[in-house]
């Protein structure tokens, strides 16, 4: 798809993006990366997933790639980071 800037870390795999996303005449700005389910804020461990996405992407670029479906007004997307999968810096989540 194309890059966006990182503007809001919602948990561990939920964040949103500058400008928003269109995808099959859907859009918004919430974005689900694909490859791994980081914990729940409410649950053990949420909050250090919460902090360790802030660290990693917010403010910066990420590159949404193929998008598979739109879940709850996210778009679930393959995201990559610095030319990483993304789910490549979560392993104790996958």
């Amino acid at each position: 798809m194309a890059l966006f800037t990182v503007s809001t870390v919602i948990d561990g795999d939920t964040f949103e993006v500058s400008g928003g996303w269109k995808w099959k005449g859907q859009n918004g700005s919430r974005v689900r990366p694909t490859g791994y389910d980081a914990p729940e804020l409410h649950e053990y461990g949420g909050q250090a997933a919460n902090e360790k996405l802030a660290r990693l992407i917010l403010g910066q670029q990420v590159e949404l790639r193929a998008a598979h479906r739109v879940d709850r007004g996210r778009l679930v997307s393959d995201v990559y980071y610095n030319g990483k999968y993304l789910a490549d810096y979560f392993p104790e989540y996958q």
